[in-house]
């Protein structure tokens, strides 16, 4: 496995005193294009006892690894937040690749000066997480997202240097939440204390199944109609600090029984945390992109489709597909293209896609999912041969046989996995194939 190394150049580290909170940025992109060190947003956070447990959160889950747990924190990965005009997200993902939390400050939230849109990093250092686990309720909280020019100078030009490597496997798994949790739908909700007993009643360990039995959640130890898999529940432990200002907790899953997401609502913010199905599964490898990515219009239609977005809090599918002049499913393929670049991310409370830089290498799409690269030299080499719905590809293991229709293949790796993880090689080389011949047949 390969990595990637990421440079963070801070021109202060963050801090918390006196009630102001001031986040250094380092790199990102704006409106206006690359920034060295974006300032975003200053104001005050309405609510700052839960913005500040939840951002504590997010930054916990930046450095946690849920499988295999390492005595001490490995490499840490700074939070990364973009301001959409009307909302601050904070986003990480967990070393192990397998936990995805998200916190959405909206403008409900937030009453202040938005000086540009865009993304970044920010520092969240030790001295700042022990601040913020401080803050009470009635204490105020000024946020700066973006240090000024006086709070650079009083610093004492205090720069603060971090690279971190980067697998591909961990920036492979951006891509897979967003497409994963775009097909995902609300399978039930709590209220209240309802959510608070069911979150403190859940079993730390093991592989349970949730779903609604009228107005509360049932955990049951095997799946029924309408559930959701919780694998590994102790992930969801940074909900539980949360838990004394919980609204109300709403539980998403797709229509597979797979992956599983848990969003609680907070006064005027949303925390949300999307699981991979599997404890010691990681996102990276769900495929979940790769059908998408095969298409031969994706990367020209991805472009187009990415010029047009404006750090929008919310993408409009048809808006865009009017805009860009192609039809919504060609949209959609573009958008997961995007997301794999790190430029998307979807919000499942408006059931939207949100636009977003994420600080990596977007150039190298498909070296980040080789499974598709391997396809493509199938297909360069000549090794399929389309038979109506059927193909068989040619390997130097022996003869594969495609079904067309429902995605299955003789090898090895589509009986371990019967689609659950995406196509295989095989399958994506002869869909692949078998668009350029309708294409070619027009």
């Amino acid at each position: 496995m390969t990595s990637a190394t990421q440079a963070y150049t801070y021109a202060a580290p963050s801090s918390l005193v006196d009630g102001r909170l001031g986040l250094a940025t380092s790199g990102g992109r704006a409106l206006s294009g690359p920034v060295a060190a974006p300032r975003f947003f200053s104001g005050v956070v309405t609510q700052a006892a839960p913005a500040a447990a939840a951002l504590l959160g997010v930054a916990d889950v930046a450095l946690a690894r849920y499988h295999q747990p390492q005595a001490r924190p490995g490499w840490v990965r700074d939070p990364v937040v973009t301001c959409n005009g009307d909302r601050l997200r904070f986003e990480s993902f967990s070393a192990c690749g397998g936990v995805y939390a998200r916190l959405d400050l909206l403008s409900g939230a937030l009453d202040g000066e938005v000086f540009d849109r865009g993304t970044t990093n920010v520092d969240v250092n030790a001295p700042l997480r022990e601040a913020l686990a401080r803050i009470g309720p009635r204490d105020p909280l000024h946020l700066g997202v973006g240090l000024d020019e006086l709070v650079v100078t009083t610093a004492d030009g205090a720069v603060v240097e971090k690279k971190v490597p980067l697998p591909e496997r961990w920036l492979r798994g951006f891509a897979e939440v967003q497409v994963i949790a775009s097909g995902m739908d609300q399978r039930g909700e709590l209220t209240g204390m309802a959510a608070v007993r069911f979150l403190r009643g859940l079993p730390r360990k093991g592989t349970v199944w949730v779903a609604q039995a009228g107005r509360d959640l049932k955990v049951s130890d095997r799946q029924v109609p309408g559930s959701v898999r919780l694998a590994g529940p102790n992930r969801l432990g940074t909900l539980l600090p949360l838990l004394r200002f919980a609204k109300s907790l709403r539980v998403y899953g797709p229509a597979d029984d797979a992956s599983s997401a848990w969003e609680l609502e907070l006064p005027g913010m949303r925390y949300t945390l999307t699981l991979s199905p599997e404890r010691w599964r990681g996102f990276s490898g769900e495929g979940a992109v790769l059908d998408d990515l095969a298409t031969d219009e994706a990367e020209d239609d991805a472009d187009v489709v990415g010029m047009l977005l404006n750090f929008e809090p919310e993408v409009e599918i048809g808006l865009l597909a009017d805009r860009a002049g192609i039809p919504a499913d060609r949209v959609r393929a573009a958008l997961t293209r995007l997301g794999v670049a790190g430029r998307v991310g979807y919000d499942l409370s408006e059931a939207a896609h949100f636009h977003r830089e994420l600080p990596y290498d977007k150039d190298n799409v498909i070296l980040l999912n080789p499974r598709l690269a391997k396809a493509r030299k199938l297909v360069d080499a000549g090794a399929v041969h389309l038979e109506g719905e059927q193909a068989t590809v040619r390997t130097p293991g022996g003869a594969r046989r495609v079904s067309l229709t429902d995605g299955s293949c003789t090898c090895e790796w589509w009986w371990d996995h019967r689609g659950s993880r995406g196509p295989c090689k095989h399958v994506l080389a002869a869909r692949i194939v078998a668009r350029a011949a309708v294409e070619a047949s027009r």
